[in-house]
């Protein structure tokens, strides 16, 4: 039995249900779960090992919900860096194809390191490229190491070019091979229970990129386990014009004539939905992971995220992969979430005459998606809110940084509206990840070193 007491935060921000800010609030930890929360008077006074957080901000660790680790390798590519997301793909899909095993494992710890330190303790990752003897193992194993939790989606590409696909065929795989992995990795790994560090997801990457039988029996195989499914989803313009001429139908309508909605999935992006769309995933409970940064880089569009709340769908907050954000930094992705969805509100405001001024994003709201909104659609229950019963994980930051001068009368707002800034302390299940600025579990300068010499073979090999 291990127990963590930590104290004296000047501001604690639990999400729970009752939204409480406490000040001089803390914690109590036993064996990776949350026994106590309140002011620190209330708390017990001795632990095995106690965390002082005076004059630092303590909230629940945030929660990414997609993610493509093995991008950290193609960051910047020139070739692709002013196109849209089909022509990306296609720069990007050549250099993919050479990745290694050790490519899969040393992104992974690349990604997570970057997410750690931006406050984040549960990620979940969409791989859905296998080349030379690549497995989804590599990334679990990694994941392990690092300490957060992952959510390690078996994605999958099976419709290539010659079959009226985008991906070359050289990276797609057989069906029945990708069906049989996908019940190997879940028998294998996937844990259901609560303050589980490793779930499986089954995740065909898009609809160009897979048939519709290995959507369909993808879903089935999902249900017959128990594991949630995911995918990207009407992200661009050109994936409904590919939509439309492939299958005669948009891509949330192609989803749902495939079985593929319900309150076990989630889609990555949905840009490019109807008020219909909107009403459809809220009445069957469909999860949107929304990747903000990515929808600008790649100039798909704005995602309609107030009127999804406002309908009462779950909403999670993804950085997406680097190569299309370039960066794993999910507190800034809790910014630009909150001010590209005020750009929207702006923006639509702009095309009415008169009436009154549009509702904008609060930081609160986007701090919410990022935690109670991403456990959501993960399913994760134990997650997402700093209370009694939910596992031990969160992040803590120094407000006297430089970063938060003059912000100080609203803590909570200054680390959403204020320049982002590392994690001081990143906790999983008790466990530190982060601590002083510094990652515990992996050596930082050796793993840059990796890393930049994989992506420079990646890059450089003919």
């Amino acid at each position: 039995m291990t127990t963590l007491l930590v104290r004296h935060a000047q501001l604690l921000v639990t999400m729970d249900d009752h939204r409480r800010e406490i000040t001089d609030g803390g914690l109590f930890i036993r064996d990776g779960f949350i026994q106590q929360v309140g002011p620190s008077a209330e708390l017990p006074a001795t632990a095995d090992e106690i965390l002082d957080l005076s004059g630092h901000i303590l909230l629940p660790g945030l929660i990414n919900t997609h993610h493509h680790f093995y991008q950290t390798l193609t960051r910047a590519v020139p070739a692709a860096q002013d196109a849209n997301l089909f022509n990306w793909l296609k720069t990007l899909y050549p250099i993919w194809a050479r990745m290694t095993p050790d490519d899969i494992y040393i992104s992974t710890k690349t990604a997570l390191a970057e997410l750690a330190l931006s406050g984040c303790t549960t990620a979940s990752d969409h791989l859905y490229l296998f080349p030379n003897g690549s497995r989804l193992d590599e990334e679990i194993r990694a994941g392990r190491e690092m300490g957060l939790r992952l959510h390690a989606s078996r994605g999958s590409m099976s419709l290539g070019e010659s079959k009226g696909g985008l991906p070359p065929d050289s990276v797609v795989e057989d069906e029945d091979a990708i069906l049989r992995d996908s019940q190997r990795l879940i028998e294998t790994y996937h844990d259901p229970n609560p303050g589980a560090m490793t779930q499986v997801v089954l995740a065909p990457c898009s609809p160009f990129s897979v048939t519709a039988d290995l959507m369909r029996q993808s879903a089935s195989l999902a249900r017959e386990y128990g594991v949630r499914l995911h995918t990207h989803l009407a992200e661009t313009q050109d994936e409904e014009a590919f939509c439309l001429e492939a299958v005669g139908h948009r891509p949330v309508e192609y989803m749902e004539l495939l079985n593929w909605v319900g309150p076990d999935v989630w889609f990555a992006h949905s840009v490019h939905v109807s008020q219909e769309e909107i009403g459809l995933y809220a009445q069957t409970g469909c999860g949107v992971a929304h990747c903000p940064t990515s929808n600008m880089r790649l100039a798909s569009g704005i995602a309609p995220i107030l009127e999804m709340l406002q309908a009462g769908v779950q909403v999670g907050l993804g950085v997406d992969g680097s190569a299309s954000n370039d960066g794993s930094n999910l507190l800034e992705e809790v910014r630009q979430a909150m001010m590209v969805a005020r750009l929207r509100a702006g923006l639509m405001g702009a095309s009415r005459s008169g009436g009154q001024a549009p509702a904008l994003m609060t930081a609160r709201q986007a701090l919410e998606i990022a935690t109670r909104g991403s456990a959501s659609i993960l399913g994760r229950k134990d997650i997402g809110a700093l209370e009694p019963g939910k596992c031990g994980d969160f992040f803590a930051i120094n407000l006297n940084h430089l970063e938060f001068t003059g912000a100080l009368h609203d803590p909570l707002a200054a680390v959403v509206f204020c320049s982002p800034v590392r994690a001081d302390y990143t906790v999983v299940g008790g466990k530190f990840i982060v601590k002083e600025g510094q990652l515990t579990t992996v050596d930082l300068p050796q793993l840059v070193t990796l890393h930049n010499r994989a992506a420079q073979h990646l890059l450089n090999a003919s």
